[in-house]
């Protein structure tokens, strides 16, 4: 897939015609992290434009969206590669912005680069939540059993489980961070392996190829990717 001038956007060549896929972020873009591991798997002819919910926002404007105790976190990662943790509540308008965006910049269809369930979101055209489609795949493989969870944040443990008891018989978190030290997602893992799950999911789209590997070795059982689901399914559709 090429590369369209300027930074977070990819095009392809050839003479089909484009389907545009707008790539929402609750950090910043671009999420070169992220997006070449989806797009290898979409159609040679989508374009990918990119937005993210802290795009125009500065240091201590970004600073102030910190949680307070209690609150339900997001963890994304800015520019620059650092991670930040984010108040989902106040987040969510920002992430709002984002969509209306890139719909406006053509988007036939947007995908949202995070595994929360963030209710609320209006888009006009087709919007595709990792989280859902992760847990549809998880309700198809492991009806009645033992799931563990890898969160990147001890404020996402509380949604996290929440989101997924409804699919297993027991589930249990973990932490690590996606954008950390392996150390620690190799540590969750071992953790939930002395705990006997069925599977495993990697609940953050910043975990990729590599976390999906670690995790699996030290877990020793099937480690489920969001960011390879959201591709699959956005391969179906386009």
């Amino acid at each position: 897939m090429g590369i369209l001038p300027g930074p977070g956007s990819r095009r392809a060549s050839g003479l089909r015609p484009m389907a545009v896929l707008g790539a929402v972020t609750i950090g910043q873009s671009p999420r070169d992290d992220v997006l070449p591991e989806i797009s290898g798997l979409l159609p040679d002819h989508v374009e990918i434009i990119e937005r993210g919910a802290l795009d125009d926002l500065g240091g201590g404007q970004i600073a102030g969206l910190a949680p307070a105790a209690g609150e339900a976190a997001l963890v994304s990662r800015l520019r620059d590669g650092r991670e930040v943790t984010l108040a989902e509540a106040a987040v969510l308008p920002l992430l709002q912005d984002a969509v209306d965006r890139v719909c406006g910049q053509g988007a036939e269809v947007v995908a949202m680069l995070c595994t929360g369930s963030l209710r609320g979101l209006r888009c006009r055209v087709p919007l595709l939540m990792p989280g859902p489609i992760t847990r549809g795949l998880v309700a198809a493989l492991a009806p009645g059993g033992r799931l563990g969870v890898i969160v990147p944040a001890a404020g996402a443990a509380g949604p996290a489980l929440s989101d997924w008891a409804p699919l297993a018989a027991e589930v249990r978190a973990e932490c690590a961070s996606p954008y950390g030290d392996p150390g620690s997602l190799a540590r969750a893992a071992r953790a939930l392996a002395r705990w006997h799950p069925d599977l495993v999911v990697l609940d953050c789209l910043g975990f990729g190829r590599s976390s999906q590997r670690l995790a699996r070795e030290s877990a020793g059982v099937p480690v489920i990717l969001p960011r390879m689901a959201l591709a699959g399914a956005l391969a179906a559709l386009l």
